[in-house]
């Protein structure tokens, strides 16, 4: 069950301690797209998110569009918010994991992956030992068969919350 188990759980993006992740020595952030950033229905980012992308590169961080999403459905974030990206990501597989790490040259202490998914961020984060930040989903619609996936994450958080290893709005860091 542990595997499931986010290091933080945070309301959003916009309530996320960013300075605490720096004094822990997290340098890169892997940021989901969709459901993260914004919800499906949008495409492109708006500028509650421009600001805050431009605020954490200001604080030093490498970002990172990290999605399970095609090319051309994360290019027009990746281009307008001036970031790296990571489309066909595979998620929860640890192969584009460990490739952007790789890639940039960071520890797994220095990166953190930021994501509302449990099934594909956290468990796909837990298994390659990066930092895990879980964020309430923000748009209602899924892409086909999401649902799916959701379903099986409302059981794991039953079983989470059973077990006390989690609770759907109790906010850590």
């Amino acid at each position: 069950m542990e595997k499931y188990v986010p290091d933080i759980y945070q309301k959003s993006i916009y309530t996320i301690n960013y300075d605490s992740l720096l004094s822990r020595g997290i340098k890169c952030l892997l940021f989901d797209l969709d459901n993260t950033l914004a919800p499906i229905t949008e495409s492109a980012p708006n500028e509650k998110v421009k600001e805050l992308f431009n605020e954490l590169k200001e604080k030093g961080f490498k970002l990172i569009i990290f999605s399970n999403s095609p090319k051309m459905r994360v290019r027009p974030f990746k281009d307008e918010l001036e970031v790296d990206c990571c489309a066909h990501a595979k998620k929860p597989k640890p192969d584009k994991f460990l490739s952007v790490i790789k890639i940039y040259g960071y520890n797994f202490s220095e990166v953190a992956i930021i994501g509302d998914s449990i099934m594909d961020d956290i468990v796909g984060g837990n298994g390659v030992g990066i930092t895990t930040i879980l964020v309430n989903q923000i748009g209602k619609r899924e892409y086909p068969f999401a649902w799916l996936r959701r379903i099986k994450e409302k059981k794991i958080i039953k079983k989470l919350r059973d077990n006390n290893l989690f609770t759907k709005g109790r906010y850590y860091e």
